[in-house]
């Protein structure tokens, strides 16, 4: 009888070790699951298409500040992206409007666009179709502090990627 105890104890003393184990590690895979942060960006580039002339401009929008592609005025108040090292997820928040023949503006478009689904939030417009392909001028990158500026240099003893090297003796 005290036998059988014994055993029944060392089995569960064994299971209770493997589950506290199970959830040691699970708690490490989570603790270290790493999430992309974004970058912000100070130019938002958009494709622009004149239906009429079936031509296609590049245009790029420095943030809160509104460039004319015909008669469409297109102001960009945020662009993210994310690193090269991650799935792509570009975003803009775009407000675009359009100068009637009066001189008076109507707002057509106000949202958020994506450069990987340029059909999810599209301008609806007659004669021009603009779409976000890309920000430009980052910030900062994600890996500097949010204090720290971005000077697009690596720190001062480092190669030319930015990786410390390890020599062997």
């Amino acid at each position: 009888m005290q036998r059988e105890v014994r055993e029944r104890s060392a089995g569960w003393r064994v299971a209770g070790t493997m589950l506290a184990a199970g959830c040691v590690l699970g708690a490490m895979v989570f603790a270290t699951t790493a999430r992309a942060e974004r970058i912000e960006n100070q130019t938002a580039v958009f494709a622009a298409l004149d239906k009429v002339t079936a031509s296609i401009s590049p245009l790029n929008a420095a943030l809160n500040s509104t460039q004319t592609f015909g008669a469409l005025k297109v102001t960009a108040r945020a662009c993210y992206t994310r690193e090269p090292t991650e799935p792509p997820k570009t975003s803009a928040f775009v407000e675009v409007d359009e100068v009637m023949l009066d001189g008076s503006t109507r707002r057509i478009f106000s949202g958020w666009m994506f450069a990987e689904s340029p059909a999810l939030n599209a301008v609806e417009h007659p004669v021009f179709d603009i779409w976000l392909t890309d920000c430009a001028d980052p910030v900062r990158t994600a890996a500097a502090p949010r204090g720290a500026p971005n000077t697009g240099q690596a720190p001062q003893g480092d190669s030319d990627l930015g990786f410390r090297r390890r020599v062997r003796r």
